[in-house]
């Protein structure tokens, strides 16, 4: 028997009652870590780039580490749906999401990457994580796009959208998920002023791989990373900070938030040195396009304090 189209006032009641319990090309290889990325787990950077204004030369910040086949992908900046797809991450495999914070190079993409996998067939449960207000970002997205999801369901027969999303918001750190490929464990980390802000560790039987977010020198970033294979550290060039702020005008405190709230290339090699991991891989790269700072540049100033792997991240790279 033919199923009944879904009438938008059905959707968008379906949308109010989700919200009320939404709280609930090829790529770049580079060795690292514990051995060769296999394909149990694997770890691609999508988008290396700092700051939300788009770039050619890196894209906003997003990765995805895949275990046993099963994608986690880590923020959400502009293009993440195109970067999953230029990785032969097929979309409507997506499973699981994980947002830092809300900064719009971090989360920009974060409704539509949950949309188009639904477009490109996703059809099981998604869950994304994240501090507040992910639940409100969520289920507002959701009733933007009511008409555009009504007439795929109508026309095409596919199954809701909204039912496939389960939102938890955090406030604090600990053990987020444990499922049969990976222990995904979180610490708050200092990015002044957007709080709370998260780091996310993620341990598979093969490897161990820390994503900091955006923050500061942190202590509670040390002990997460303790003994991990690879830390993905975001990464500052303090002296080009001057030429990247004379690029936008009205910025008077901006200066001061890219400093305070950011950790300098030479910290990320103190704090990957505190904590013992074996490989450190910059990225959220600041700033993203300035050619006078090369990767050699950004090596040598983090080798001042850490002896192990480094490596300058690039788009679709994969460690």
């Amino acid at each position: 028997m033919a199923s009944r189209p879904i009438s938008r006032r059905d959707l968008l009641r379906g949308v109010a009652a989700a919200g009320a319990v939404l709280g609930l090309p090829s790529i770049a290889r580079a060795q690292a870590g514990g051995g060769p990325a296999t394909a149990r787990t694997r770890l691609i950077l999508l988008g290396t780039g700092g700051g939300p204004r788009p770039s050619t030369q890196r894209w906003s910040n997003s990765q995805v580490i895949v275990a046993n086949g099963v994608p986690y992908v880590i923020d959400c900046g502009n293009g993440v749906a195109i970067r999953l797809t230029e990785a032969g991450v097929p979309l409507a495999s997506l499973r699981h999401v994980f947002v830092t914070h809300h900064h719009s190079d971090h989360n920009a993409d974060y409704g539509n990457l949950l949309l188009l996998a639904w477009t490109a067939g996703l059809r099981t449960r998604i869950d994304t994580w994240g501090p507040p207000p992910i639940a409100k970002i969520t289920r507002l997205f959701f009733e933007m796009n009511a008409y555009d999801m009504e007439t795929h369901i109508a026309d095409e027969g596919r199954v809701p959208l909204l039912p496939l999303v389960n939102v938890h918001e955090m406030s604090q750190g600990g053990l987020v998920v444990k499922d049969e490929n990976v222990t995904v464990t979180a610490a708050l980390v200092d990015h002044p002023p957007v709080v709370p802000a998260f780091a996310y560790r993620f341990d598979t039987p093969s490897r161990s791989i820390v994503i900091s977010g955006d923050t500061n020198r942190s202590d509670n970033l040390i002990n997460l990373a303790k003994g991990a294979d690879i830390l993905v550290h975001e990464a500052l060039w303090v002296p080009a900070v001057d030429r990247l702020v004379a690029m936008i005008p009205n910025a008077s405190t901006l200066k001061k938030h890219i400093i305070d709230s950011h950790t300098s290339v030479e910290d990320c090699g103190r704090v990957a040195a505190a904590a013992g991991v074996k490989t450190l891989v910059l990225s959220h790269i600041v700033p993203k396009g300035d050619p006078s700072i090369t990767d050699q540049m950004w090596i040598e100033a983090a080798r001042t304090h850490f002896k192990g792997q480094i490596i300058v991240a690039r788009d679709l790279m994969e460690i």
